[in-house]
């Protein structure tokens, strides 16, 4: 494992990547180990780079469309108050 600062503990992936690691016996099977977490990790990480640096075509048209059901059922909601407001005031002036 690498050295702490100060004893402080390693946190996140990197800190129990690291542990798994070191708790294994055998200084051969580590190195595999270490290789494999290694690769995983980078794939990981071009995973994520993908899908923040990248437009997705299917993920951007989903939102639009999302956005646009928001827009008509706002819609439906202010029609739907200003015909009641409308009734409230007829009501009233009777």
């Amino acid at each position: 494992m690498t050295k702490k600062r100060n004893n402080q503990k390693l946190g996140g992936v990197r800190g129990r990547v690291e542990k798994a690691i070191a708790s294994r016996p055998g200084k051969r099977r580590k190195k595999g180990i270490a290789r494999g977490a290694v690769s995983e990790l980078r794939s990981a990480v071009d995973a994520v780079k993908g899908r923040v640096m990248t437009r997705d075509a299917k993920r951007s048209e989903a939102a639009k469309k999302a956005a646009r059901t928001r827009k008509r059922n706002a819609e439906k909601r202010s029609a739907a108050a200003r015909k009641g407001a409308r009734t409230r005031a007829r009501a009233g002036s009777r």
